[in-house]
């Protein structure tokens, strides 16, 4: 199959692509730097540059393929506070790679399971529960729509924390490097709120099968752990750092974990089973905790 990639260097792409390539798909990646076209040729894919903003481009490209799978998003604008301009963004070439496409073509999207917070669950969230609308959420529900125009969709959520050794700048590398700065690795209030994760080699497993088989209109879960209470996380930051671990106060939380204060408290528990039906799937590399034992995460 011809496969159009966005956000093909990227940490998720690093271990998407070789999975592409691996199973005897031809891929072509979007990169817009020299730097990541570097990246994405490395991995034996063909470059396509641009980016989100080039919709004719992005639009053109997907014509030329079998499927698409979306990974890109302007993380940078997310993290300068202009999380609805980034959404809106995704949206957009969203619509335009969708466009590109024919009845029968595949597209896999990208959404994460926070989206899960919109729907008021009292549970864990599962692959079938569906948040209303809004930014991101749009995004993902357009995507699950695209199998009523003959398109065999898929949404791939992705955990907050995706972790391993291509993992350089994620959230989980900001809560060790705030604990390193402020010299005390911190939770909020019990920290009994859960985080679910998933390493990044699953997640690539999960894209390439998806991509394969998934049901149109289907919507998958590349967790491993499926909810890790964050006075976990914070207790073992603080082993591996050697630093005090410590209770702060919602208040407290946006001037210690800056951007991530509100995340750090958020309470995300999701279920995989229905994921590890449909495809198959099952984790299969270290999860959060005893990623964290490792070395990588804390090589200064």
């Amino acid at each position: 199959m011809r496969v159009f990639v966005t956000g093909a260097s990227g940490h998720v792409a690093s271990a998407v692509v070789p999975e592409l390539i691996s199973a005897g798909h031809e891929v072509a990646g979007l990169a817009r730097s020299d730097s990541s076209a570097a990246t994405v040729a490395g991995y034996g894919a063909t470059v396509v540059r641009g980016d989100l903003n080039d919709l004719d481009g992005l639009r053109e490209a997907a014509a030329t393929a079998d499927g698409v799978i979306h990974l890109a998003f302007n993380h940078e604008a997310m993290q300068s506070g202009d999380y609805d301009g980034a959404a809106a963004m995704d949206l957009a070439a969203i619509h335009a790679l969708a466009d590109g496409l024919d009845r029968g073509n595949a597209f896999v999207g990208t959404s994460g399971t926070l989206m899960l917070l919109g729907a008021g669950l009292d549970r864990a969230g599962t692959e079938d529960d569906v948040s209303p609308g809004g930014p991101r959420v749009d995004a993902e529900n357009f995507v699950a729509g695209l199998a009523e125009r003959g398109i065999r969709s898929s949404v791939v959520r992705l955990p907050p924390v995706v972790h391993s050794e291509l993992d350089h700048h994620g959230f989980i590398t900001s809560v060790i490097a705030t604990a390193r700065e402020k010299g005390v690795s911190a939770y909020v209030g019990e920290g009994t709120n859960r985080w679910p994760a998933g390493h990044t080699l699953d997640a690539g497993r999960l894209y390439q099968l998806a991509l394969d088989k998934a049901p149109a209109g289907s919507r998958l879960h590349a967790v491993g752990d499926e909810g890790i209470p964050f006075l976990r996380i914070a207790e073992t930051v603080g082993q591996r750092l050697d630093v005090p671990v410590k209770s702060i106060t919602a208040e407290e939380a946006p001037a210690h974990f800056g951007f991530l204060g509100g995340l750090v408290q958020l309470d995300n528990p999701v279920s995989n089973a229905r994921t590890r039906e449909i495809l198959g799937w099952e984790p299969s590399h270290p999860g959060l905790l005893e990623d964290l034992a490792l070395e990588h995460y804390f090589k200064i």
